[in-house]
């Protein structure tokens, strides 16, 4: 695609959710863009302060169900803890030959929401299947998935 940046994230049309579309260089990179944009849903992530790191690592049987897993893992930080992201930092992604499974280990930082500090934009119900794809183009990673909202 003409123009478009080395990583980042778009939103495409759907009729009733949203569609985040991500690339990046690296799966890593790819992982950390879905995330952004999933954030990015809820609110505007440059106004939330790495005030918190969190660790994550998950594991999934396949890329597709790794972002899952990944994205889900971040959406119940949310939901549970009433925390935004920002920031995130995905170290590796590995296959683990003996489990026959992949595996996401990497950082995210955030603070609590703030209704007077961060905007209120779209609540994320959950992270979907739906129309969820993978795949390397030339040099680069794609991905997308349909938020549920």
């Amino acid at each position: 695609m003409s123009g478009e940046t080395e990583r980042g994230f778009r939103f495409l049309e759907h009729t009733a959710d949203v569609i985040v579309e991500a690339w990046g260089p690296t799966l890593e990179a790819l992982f950390e863009e879905m995330a952004r944009g999933m954030f990015e849903i809820i609110t505007d992530t440059s106004k939330v302060e790495p005030k918190e790191k969190f660790e994550i690592s998950v594991c999934g049987f396949d890329l597709e169900n790794l972002l899952y897993r990944w994205l889900e893992e971040l959406l119940y930080f949310h939901d549970s803890r009433n925390y935004v992201f920002g920031k995130f930092k995905v170290y590796r992604i590995e296959r683990e030959e003996k489990a026959d499974e992949y595996c996401v280990y990497g950082e995210v930082w955030g603070e609590e929401f703030d209704r007077e500090k961060h905007e209120p934009r779209t609540v994320v119900k959950a992270v979907t299947y739906a129309q969820m794809k993978i795949e390397k183009r030339d040099s680069r990673w794609y991905a997308q998935t349909v938020f549920d909202i």
